[in-house]
């Protein structure tokens, strides 16, 4: 069967994954991609699918909304979760990858296949035909103008912090232990201990610390997930100790002593020579960041390797722009994908990448079947995005509280999210198999 060329703009998580659907379906794909010819403020690699803020997909436990969305997506065979299994290193009860190995594999697969034509360029207008756009958050500046003239200016920004990342070689591992939070998968995070006085000399310093300038035109709209530390320690003495450095069930495995607070480092790469601060998203200068994180026990002379970051995020007005299909209500032929439509998290981008490509091949089958019941974690996350009911529309990453309601009540957590993951899981295995 002939099948027209679709354009798909972006090869990011959502972009890649938009694509490669296509492509197994048959279809024949335009994929535009920038780089390596321009890249944004935030962007150093030139392959595809490129992780920014962190390494970590995150929890791999099916009773996790993380973990839910995972299983949902391999039963799509997706590209995203094949590669990241392929290269992941070792992060606990979390899914973590080697990013660079990880970008590599994504952007060979793509290039390999037959189906796809990719295009390094700047996409300025939007080509005639279907289209997926899937720009992601730090859509360039020419193609943020077209989209708001297209949308008539609905458009939102808000702030994404990326934490450090450390040479292993710095660390003092005399002051600090492995442990993985009570005691989870390997021990495979660096735990950094901190006493009350120590907690507190951080602490002080850590809100009195300078910020990078941003623009004033730009005024900070931030995630949650994605707080600065130092906003974050501004809430509260002990805000960041209920949240990045909770102590809570990390013990040291000898002498099984409880601390104050605990900073955790994560594996970055697969040789573990570099960890991430983990939580540590951070709009501090650079001459800051060395000055305040090397207060905490362990880092002491630590080296930076990459300093953390803050960057422009863009996302659509989505509930009132897009109908439940995903396409523009005023133009049909232009869908959107990915963390551009306000889905928050790499997974759920990735996800949505799936979602659009498979509902545009719905309407190119003339297929009237649902293939995301809303008792799925994508069918939710769709949900959420184009439901009108929406007001004040924020970023959204997977969680269990945008599922429905069980028939029964069901007191424990743990058990609760493990049924809902279950009727979930067995609803899309059921309509696929269909």
């Amino acid at each position: 069967m002939i099948k027209d060329k679709i354009s798909v703009i972006g090869a990011g998580l959502a972009g890649c994954e938009a694509a490669w659907q296509l492509a197994k379906f048959g279809y024949n794909v335009d994929l535009y991609e920038m780089k390596p010819k321009k890249f944004s403020a935030a962007h150093k690699s030139k392959n595809f699918a490129e992780l920014v803020c962190s390494n970590s997909l995150k929890s791999r436990r099916i009773s996790s909304a993380s973990g839910m969305l995972k299983e949902e997506m391999r039963l799509f065979g997706s590209l995203t979760l094949e590669s990241a299994e392929k290269f992941s290193v070792d992060a606990g009860g979390a899914l973590a990858v080697d990013r660079e190995l990880f970008s590599e594999e994504v952007t060979r697969r793509l290039y390999s296949c037959q189906k796809i034509n990719v295009i390094n360029e700047e996409i300025i207008n939007i080509p005639e035909g279907k289209v997926i756009i899937a720009t992601g958050p730090l859509t360039s500046d020419d193609l943020t103008t077209t989209i708001s003239k297209l949308i008539g200016g609905d458009q939102l920004h808000f702030y994404d912090a990326a934490a450090p990342i450390i040479s292993a070689n710095s660390i003092d591992m005399e002051k600090t232990f492995f442990a993985s939070r009570y005691g989870n998968g390997s021990a495979d995070y660096i735990n950094c201990p901190m006493n009350k006085e120590e907690y507190e000399t951080f602490y002080e310093s850590l809100v009195n610390g300078e910020c990078a300038q941003l623009h004033e035109f730009d005024k900070p709209k931030v995630y949650e997930g994605c707080m600065p530390i130092e906003i974050m320690a501004k809430r509260g003495k002990d805000t960041i100790r209920f949240g990045p450095l909770k102590p809570v069930g990390i013990y040291h495995p000898v002498t099984n002593e409880k601390y104050y607070a605990v900073l955790q480092l994560r594996k970055e790469n697969a040789e573990g020579t570099m960890y991430n601060m983990v939580g540590f998203q951070t709009n501090l200068k650079f001459g800051e960041q060395k000055r305040i994180f090397s207060l905490i026990p362990g880092l002491e002379h630590a080296e930076f390797l990459r300093y953390g970051v803050m960057h422009r995020n863009t996302f659509i007005n989505s509930p009132r722009l897009l109908d439940d299909k995903l396409r523009l209500k005023n133009n049909k032929n232009i869908r959107f994908a990915g963390q551009i439509t306000g889905v928050e998290g790499y997974m759920e981008s990735a996800a949505c990448g799936i979602i659009s490509s498979r509902l545009l091949i719905e309407e190119l089958s003339d297929s009237e079947k649902c293939i995301l019941p809303e008792t799925t974690m994508m069918g939710s996350l769709l949900r959420y995005i184009t439901s009108e009911d929406v007001r004040d529309f924020q970023p959204m990453g997977a969680n269990m509280g945008l599922l429905p309601r069980l028939d029964v009540k069901i007191k424990d957590k743990k058990k609760r999210y493990e049924t809902l993951a279950t009727r979930g899981l067995l609803d899309l295995k059921n309509i696929l198999k269909n």
